[in-house]
């Protein structure tokens, strides 16, 4: 972990723990933003790695158990302090899911492909069975027709060679049935069980049986049929009616129609659904393929785009050239993008205006209370530059604007890390404010932190040969104030006013350059906590009564506090 600190990243860890924070409302990105850079400053200026968690508990957002309870109840975990491992103990109970990468998703066209296949699979099938079946079952009643047609005549022509006994004439009538194609035997039984006439002349005069014991029998219009497999596999379909003279039985005939012909018709149409099938699926996948490119490449490129939004390229340009619904969304996207491109801009240029943490309250409730005014205790820090009217005199444009904003860009970030905010620069003066509009009980103690640090920070700058921040002198005073937006419509500013800003104004005639002075007010809060050297009561203007001041000569050491 050190190693990474000493190469100035950020470890998971707080990244999670950050993250998990400002989800659930405990921080703000503002907050967020700025525990991450005072972490930073603490490794460069100590060299020493200290826990996201515990910046963010020092400089007063939120209670070290506010943040263990929300981490608990957001992930089921027992964790007891920040030191502890969060990100193994979320392994240890989620297991490694919790530290894979997002599976890779199958790409549109395939899946359009993939469901293209099965619907037409499905449908082809499900066709193929019901014509199929339809078309066997109506082969089979043709079938059985043919063979009662072939029965008929034979029964209406074998009366009278029966009642005469003329064989010659009865095989000569099953002779000429014969010819009709599928149809394998024709036979006449007589009273007696012998076979009077058969296709097969060796049969002629053998005793009849049954081709099958207990067949399962159809009776239509006076003819009895019945399926069944020979030996050498051929399935026939057995018709037999009996033949009658003058309401006498004479005998019986039956036809053996073979059915094998319409199980080959029936796999010759499945031969040719496969066939069609295979072709259909072929014309689908490539309609799919390119209907699902067509529709994938404008869906990726607005992830691409929101990615890039995401980043805050907010000019990233969706190429549109479709005129239907994604076409429309991509225009949407690229109006989308320029707005929220001109709200960065504006915002960005607000928030160098008002500073980030009151630019982030007002865009999250434009039209709160306290913009509108609000008497709140507040410590004022004022900055002045000793000997710049001489400095700007004597030295170039150019090199006043470049020393002035370098003094200016030390002071900003100070006091922006200690928790306040920038109320307003006046030429070379800084006006700076803790406690409003985010309220804290120890703004005090901050302001007094700040203004400390704010002169080493100027000092150590000052090597590098900017006479102006060795010159600045800094004034706290703490006490009531009334902050909120003052102006009129076309130009408005969030800021404090009250008899506490002039006294913090007036008070740093008092500090010399590379000093700190504060009020009483001051010294009672910090109490043992400051060490400094009264200056006695002084008269300021606008008050009628001295005002005691004091020069800061150190703090004394506790926890590292704010810094």
């Amino acid at each position: 972990m050190r190693s990474r600190f000493q190469k100035g990243q950020i470890t998971r860890d707080d990244l999670f723990i950050g993250e998990v924070l400002k989800r659930s409302g405990i921080i703000t990105e503002f907050q967020l933003k700025m525990a991450l850079d005072a972490q930073r400053e603490i490794l460069l200026q100590k060299g020493k790695a200290v826990r996201l968690g515990q910046v963010i508990v020092d400089l007063g957002f939120a209670t070290e158990a506010d943040m263990i309870r929300t981490i608990n109840k957001e992930y089921q975990i027992s964790v007891t302090s920040l030191s502890d491992d969060i990100r193994e103990r979320l392994s240890q109970k989620y297991g490694a899911y919790f530290e894979r990468l997002p599976q890779t998703r199958l790409p549109m066209w395939l899946q359009m492909a993939v469901a293209t296949t099965f619907i037409v699979v499905v449908t082809v099938i499900t066709l193929s069975l019901v014509v199929l079946n339809q078309q066997k079952e109506r082969l089979y009643d043709q079938t059985v027709r043919l063979g009662m047609v072939s029965l008929n005549y034979f029964a209406n022509n074998a009366p009278i060679p029966l009642l005469e006994d003329d064989i010659v004439r009865l095989n000569t009538l099953i002779k000429e049935a014969a010819r009709v194609e599928g149809l394998r035997y024709a036979l006449i039984v007589g009273t007696n069980h012998l076979i009077k006439a058969h296709t097969d002349i060796n049969l002629i005069g053998v005793p009849f049986k049954q081709f099958v014991e207990g067949p399962k029998t159809t009776v239509k219009d006076d003819v009895t049929y019945y399926n069944y497999n020979r030996p050498d596999g051929e399935r026939l379909l057995d018709l037999y009616r009996t033949i009658s003279f003058k309401d006498k039985v004479l005998g019986e005939v039956h036809v053996g129609i073979s059915l094998n012909f319409i199980q080959e018709l029936v796999l010759q149409e499945r031969i040719s659904v496969i066939l069609v099938t295979l072709a259909t699926i072929l014309v689908g996948l490539a309609v799919a393929v390119i209907y699902g490119f067509r529709f994938s490449n404008p869906i990726s490129q607005l992830e691409r785009a929101t990615q890039e939004i995401a980043k805050g390229n907010y000019q990233y340009h969706v190429p549109v050239k479709r005129n239907d619904e994604l076409g429309n969304l991509g225009n949407a996207f690229n109006r989308m993008g320029q707005e929220l491109w001109k709200n960065a801009m504006t915002q960005k240029s607000f928030g160098k205006y008002v500073g980030a943490e009151v630019l982030d309250m007002i865009l999250a409730n434009p039209e709160t209370a306290w913009l509108k005014g609000m008497r709140n205790d507040a410590s004022i820090l004022f900055c002045d530059v000793r000997g710049f009217t001489s400095f700007a005199a004597n030295t170039s444009p150019e090199q006043v604007v470049e020393a002035l904003n370098a003094y200016l860009e030390i002071a900003t970030r100070v006091i922006i890390k200690f928790g306040g905010y920038i109320d307003k620069f006046i030429g070379d003066a800084v006006l700076g404010v803790f406690g409003v509009p985010v309220f804290r009980q120890d703004h005090v103690e901050r302001a007094v932190r700040a203004a400390i640090f704010l002169q080493e920070e100027l000092m150590r700058a000052s090597r590098a040969g900017n006479p102006l921040l060795s010159a600045v002198g800094i004034s706290i005073h703490a006490g009531p104030v009334v902050a909120g937006n003052v102006g009129s419509q076309s130009k408005m500013e969030y800021t404090v006013i009250g008899d506490s800003v002039n006294i913090a104004s007036r008070l740093n005639t008092f500090a010399g350059a590379g000093e700190v002075v504060v009020s009483r007010q001051v010294m009672e809060t910090m109490g043992t906590m400051i060490e400094a050297q009264t200056i006695g009561p002084q008269s300021i203007k606008g008050k009628a009564e001295p005002i005691e001041v004091f020069k800061v000569l150190r703090l004394q050491t506790r926890s590292e506090g704010n810094e």
